[in-house]
């Protein structure tokens, strides 16, 4: 009884770290699912080698430093996670003549804040665990080297000191120092204009409405009245992505068109706010998974729509139900 009680407990402590390295994990990897992993492999490394951890380090730090390796190993082979925007110009609708995908493993991909932020009662570490999952963020986060991506992530997220960041990652305060003005460097250069978290206040609240009624309705001059001039759409895995109120509008009255009659469910994303799309494409009209809609409102208006395709994984993920038997 002794015996089960102590790997109870342990299990207990290790489960209590389990969100915030999810975190983490995400903002290393830039996919939900592998931050899963990442941290499903962290706990049990930690829980076979728990009895010779003794308390020599704090137990959060012990932690960091296995998932930080866990991490190094899975972006050894990995190539760069990217949004649409990343790889290549804006599309025109008349000049498409084929839609392909990428594999998932190209994409930075959503996350549900419940999976990554910790329930802290400091409201203030709440927004700065949110901003820090921008979709913006987290792909200019993978322009950096891997430990120069742990060493900015450690330090201006987490505010780890340079000495405790350099003992997790084996460097010394001149090195971190370094690595962090370097990774500075770098994520300014990228662009993430387009992603500013905001709060929501009653402006912005009915902006939401007024997107859901007019996607409901799919009347597109109400909803590209919405957008800012140089709002974006884009759709992972599908590489295209669209930039203006003109060929958002053409795309989804042209190719989009089969969205006609799709209903919204409300969710958060990545600190933002969500909607998983279901459109009327089963049987007898049954609205079915089609997208999860991450929107980026910047002031008073919508400056990006990224429609989540990938929805066997996706929705699950989000809690989000299989179909819509019936809506009100």
């Amino acid at each position: 009884m002794g015996e089960a009680t102590s790997v109870v407990g342990v299990e207990l402590r290790l489960e209590e770290y389990r969100t915030e390295l999810n975190g983490y994990c995400y903002r290393m990897l830039g996919s939900a699912f592998e931050a899963e992993d990442a941290v499903q492999e962290t706990m049990v490394r930690a829980w076979k080698a728990y009895d010779r951890f003794e308390g020599r380090s704090a137990l959060r730090s012990w932690l960091y430093r296995i998932a930080t390796n866990v991490c190094m190993d899975m972006l050894g082979s990995a190539q760069r996670r990217a949004r649409p925007m990343e790889l290549g110009p804006s599309a025109k609708t008349r000049e498409v003549t084929e839609v392909v995908t990428l594999p998932e493993q190209v994409w930075v991909g959503p996350v549900p804040d419940s999976r990554v932020v910790p329930d802290r009662s400091d409201p203030a570490d709440v927004a700065v665990a949110r901003d820090s999952i921008r979709l913006a963020f987290i792909a200019a986060l993978q322009h950096l080297p891997p430990k120069q991506r742990a060493v900015l992530i450690l330090r201006e997220v987490l505010a780890w000191s340079a000495q405790e960041t350099g003992e997790l990652l084996g460097l010394t305060v001149a090195s971190v120092n370094s690595a962090l003005q370097r990774a500075r460097a770098t994520i300014s250069s990228v662009d993430m204009t387009g992603d500013r978290l905001e709060p929501l206040d009653k402006d912005q609240s009915d902006l939401l409405a007024r997107y859901v009624k007019a996607f409901e309705a799919y009347d597109m001059a109400s909803l590209t009245a919405l957008l800012h001039d140089d709002a974006v759409l884009s759709m992972p895995p599908i590489p295209l992505w669209f930039r203006g109120h003109d060929e958002i509008g053409q795309w989804m009255l042209g190719p989009g068109a089969p969205c006609r009659g799709s209903r919204l469910v409300a969710t958060v994303a990545n600190g933002l706010p969500a909607f998983g799309q279901y459109r009327p494409s089963g049987p007898n009209g049954r609205h079915e998974p089609w997208a999860l809609i991450v929107l980026e409102i910047s002031g008073d208006k919508i400056s990006g729509i990224n429609s989540f395709l990938d929805v066997e994984k996706v929705f699950p993920l989000f809690g989000l139900p299989p179909h819509l038997d019936e809506i009100d």
